[in-house]
């Protein structure tokens, strides 16, 4: 009986949105009217060419989920270490986890823009023939939202990494280091491992935010483009709902990124359960 109030509160906000979400992803769906077309919706999608160039760029960006956990770990075994200056980097690698990811997207511009950062090091160094418009063609535009995807994440992973080694007994290393154990075998063979768990949250989080949490970035920094080239499915259901007002091919991308994430939480269920 105690339950029951929030149990009607999380069915109102939550279930009934997510039934309706499913009806109208069916339909021809203008926002205003509505036309049942039935499962045929799904079979047209599915065999739309741009849907699966949505879903490649997708499956692209989560090669940055590895990178983004390496980057983290590595942070976190330097500040862990207490290296010459680890209080500068530590704020160095918060900072990003501070600001907004449209702040962030405005700091990718500057850096892979035709004039920006990265071209102007380029052309210091004597690598001027390396110069090019990173945002002006698909591939290099995707890798530069990846580069950025990664630099936003590196402070939220390496703060993951760094709890979990403040929650391993100090004890354990001192024993290795008496049976001789260097810094790096100490690391690759217990540190790594005693993080199982954090690394499968990090990854799942990281995993996630590559398909919920690029908007900002893509609207920020390329819009999508160039040619679809870095449109995310994410960012693919803002240009279907509210640039051609196709809320209900919108709402059928919506159910499909759903089922995305539904699944990747699934993952993350049994890893933690196997690294139990």
């Amino acid at each position: 009986m105690l339950v029951l109030p929030a149990v009607a509160v999380v069915s109102t906000l939550l279930l009934v949105p997510i039934g309706e979400a499913i009806y109208y992803s069916m339909t021809n769906w203008n926002g205003i009217t509505s036309q049942w077309e039935g499962p045929s919706t799904y079979v047209t999608m599915f065999k739309n060419p741009l849907f699966w160039r949505v879903l490649e760029n997708n499956a692209i960006l989560l090669v940055a989920v590895p990178v983004t956990l390496l980057v983290g770990v590595t942070l976190a075994a330097l500040l862990n270490e207490r290296v010459v200056g680890w209080r500068i980097f530590r704020a160095a690698i918060i900072i990003p986890t501070a600001v907004s990811w449209v702040v962030l997207g405005i700091v990718g511009i500057q850096a892979f823009a035709q004039n920006g950062m990265l071209n102007s090091m380029l052309g210091s160094v004597g690598l001027a023939f390396l110069e090019h418009n990173w945002l002006g063609s698909p591939l290099s535009a995707l890798i530069a939202v990846g580069i950025t995807f990664v630099y936003s994440l590196a402070g939220v992973n390496t703060l993951i990494f760094v709890t979990g080694m403040a929650t391993i007994d100090p004890g354990i290393f001192e024993a290795a280091r008496l049976d001789g154990a260097t810094w790096w075998s100490s690391f690759t063979r217990l540190t790594i491992p005693l993080l199982k768990r954090y690394f499968v949250f990090a990854f799942v989080v990281t995993a996630i935010s590559a398909f919920s949490a690029l908007f900002s970035l893509i609207f920020t920094m390329t819009s999508g483009g160039p040619n679809y080239g870095t449109t995310t499915i994410e960012f693919f259901i803002y240009q279907q709902a509210f640039g051609t007002g196709a809320f209900g091919t919108g709402a059928l991308l919506g159910i499909v990124l759903f089922v995305i994430l539904f699944s990747v939480s699934l993952m993350q269920i049994r890893l933690l359960r196997k690294s139990e």
